[in-house]
């Protein structure tokens, strides 16, 4: 298949369109695949576990998927790949979970670039150790779509199973590379995908990495996972998750003075992020009423160790990024 959309190719936005697909991307894989086996990193991303979905449907045990878990994950999402994929879907799956491996080698390293090199780096070294393992695995299945194409060449580096060695000559296998997102997340739903995973959020590939700001530290990454948490928890109930296009908490590397329990306390500020955008290019900030502001600051004061503020980022895309680092 051409790595160019037709122009004639109808968009996929109904479940009977998303079935046609489906049908016609089996075939095709059963046709390159034949008998052979594949390997895929399943990050738990929308376009990994979509492929993933497709490949079980297409050739079943033929798949190998590897998920490996670098300790910057939101909270419950490996335990929800490893239930959707091994115990619904009954994929065969390795779970790696390589957090001391990652946390060790970012240990006192503050630099955003420097910390997104050693985690992408890493991850290809973990990917390559697990890939080593199997026999007879000739096709390497990438979650690459379309707007990957046109922005930075056919192979979705943010994966990182781009830069696996030389002597590892798998084929690729693509099949939902014609497809932009909205398109993908139709065809997931068609395959049955739970909506969480479905309508996941787009997350940064170093994951958490970039959002406990600076250097790393164990303690600092578990208020922010669970600050993380409790704003995800709210927007959802508040039926704000389907309306806003990204929303996350950052906890910078500094503190600031506070009183606990009638004392002085010196602890981490919680920063709240909750953008709308089109392209990613530009972006605004949603404006969340006041009550639900309160009630996610009372949680988090209350519940997430290490925080005695919690501040709202009102700042649109430009002149600051979506992103903090």
């Amino acid at each position: 298949m051409s790595n160019k959309r037709p122009e004639d190719m109808q968009r996929i936005s109904t479940a009977a369109q998303a079935e046609k697909y489906i049908d016609e991307q089996v075939a095709a894989i059963r046709e390159q695949v034949g008998d052979k086996k594949v390997l895929l990193a399943l990050s738990g991303g929308v376009d990994s576990s979509v492929v993933a979905a497709l490949l079980i449907k297409a050739i079943g045990s033929q798949l190998q998927c590897v998920h490996v878990n670098h300790g910057l994950m939101r909270k419950g999402e490996s335990e929800m790949v490893i239930d959707v994929f091994r115990k619904q879907l009954k994929a065969n799956l390795v779970y790696v979970d390589a957090t001391d491996r990652f946390l060790d080698k970012l240990e006192g390293v503050a630099d955003p670039e420097q910390k997104r090199k050693i985690i992408g780096g890493e991850f290809i070294r973990v990917f390559e150790e697990e890939a080593r393992k199997f026999e007879g695995i000739e096709f390497l299945a990438q979650g690459t779509i379309y707007p990957d194409i046109i922005e930075s060449g056919p192979v979705k580096a943010h994966h990182n199973v781009g830069g696996l060695p030389e002597d590892m000559k798998f084929e690729l296998v693509e099949p939902i590379k014609l497809l932009f997102k909205d398109e993908v997340r139709v065809v997931g739903k068609a395959l049955g995908l739970p909506d969480a995973m479905v309508y996941r959020q787009p997350f940064p590939g170093p994951g958490l990495g970039v959002r406990c700001l600076g250097a790393i530290t164990r303690d600092r990454l578990h208020s922010l996972r669970e600050a993380d948490a409790i704003l995800r928890e709210e927007f959802e109930k508040a039926g704000l998750s389907g309306r806003v296009w990204q929303y996350f908490t950052v906890v910078p590397d500094f503190k600031s003075t506070g009183v606990r329990d009638g004392k002085r306390s010196y602890d981490w500020p919680v920063i709240i992020r909750a953008v709308n955008t089109v392209d990613a290019m530009a972006a605004t900030v949603e404006e969340l009423e006041w009550p639900l502001l309160h009630k996610i600051t009372d949680r988090i004061l209350s519940e997430v160790p290490g925080v005695s503020r919690v501040l709202y980022d009102l700042s649109p895309k430009p002149p600051a990024t979506i992103e903090w680092e």
